[in-house]
């Protein structure tokens, strides 16, 4: 198998952007953005993530995508192929339901990349995963990606503790 190659993962394109699976070259782009405190403010411990904790993420995500056929992916710009983050759909054992999830680098906030990756994302899920609904788990004190949530569509359904933490769930179901 080549690294630099994915094939078992679907692209999905937008008007300005490629989703795509992760792959090996993507390896130090993801160490970045770990180590950016602004991205990591609100996942896990609040802490930025190391570079082994980053091979661990990036085997995650490309691991998922075997294990569930659905997963994250890399975010581009589909004319510059600049990184810009990760978006998809993911199912961690034990977690509330499959999620549209969605982190962008900080450097490109408030250019609306979240809500259109977003938006495909869940448009690729229920045209390809047999669920009814999607959720995202959200942290209480995360206004941004609480306002992404709306944009696309989902309501805040209830807050729960997901993974250890108080988290609030909005969803979104087919229609």
């Amino acid at each position: 198998m080549n690294p630099e190659e994915n094939m078992d993962i679907p692209i999905v394109e937008t008007e300005r952007l490629r989703l795509r699976g992760f792959v090996l070259s993507d390896f130090e782009e993801l160490v970045k953005l770990n180590m950016n405190q602004d991205f990591v403010n609100f996942f896990g411990t609040g802490e930025v993530i190391s570079r082994y904790e980053s091979w661990n993420v990036l085997s995650m995500m490309v691991g998922h995508w075997q294990l569930r056929e659905f997963g994250l992916w890399l975010v581009e710009d589909k004319i510059s192929n600049t990184f810009i983050g990760r978006v998809g759909c993911w199912q961690p054992e034990g977690w509330p339901g499959v999620e549209v999830a969605w982190g962008i680098s900080p450097s490109y906030w408030g250019k609306g990349y979240a809500p259109e990756a977003a938006r495909a994302s869940i448009e690729w899920a229920f045209s390809n995963i047999s669920t009814n609904k999607l959720i995202s788990v959200i942290h209480p004190e995360n206004k941004a990606s609480k306002r992404v949530a709306i944009k696309i569509g989902e309501k805040h359904t209830s807050t729960e503790i997901v993974n250890g933490k108080k988290s609030d769930i909005y969803t979104i179901t087919r229609d």
